[in-house]
């Protein structure tokens, strides 16, 4: 019986450990993510999912919160999403025109 314990402890450890990367969800970036991506978030199908990219092409989120912004997405939903969800780095500014002489 002790012999049988052990080997489903094992059993169970080594599935928790081969499956450990599926726990660990990457974050997406929502000013970057494709519609299709943005589709993985809970409760964001495919219209949300081009609400947020229409939105993003006009102005690009600075912060996570401001997803609320974009129609059908309420805090009920933006609770579920805020963990998954992240801005990236700020884009680069533009280097600056050399001076003409």
């Amino acid at each position: 019986m002790r012999k049988l314990f052990q080997v489903m402890i094992c059993v169970l450890l080594f599935g928790l450990f081969a499956s450990g990367p599926a726990f660990a969800q990457d974050l997406i970036d929502i000013n970057t993510a494709t519609a299709q991506e943005l589709t993985a978030l809970p409760g964001i199908g495919p219209v949300i999912a081009g609400k947020i990219v229409e939105y993003r092409e006009a102005k690009p989120f600075d912060t996570v919160e401001e997803v609320l912004e974009v129609k059908g997405i309420g805090p009920a939903k933006f609770e579920a999403i805020k963990d998954r969800i992240t801005v990236g780095a700020p884009a680069p500014a533009a280097p600056a025109a050399p001076a003409k002489e």
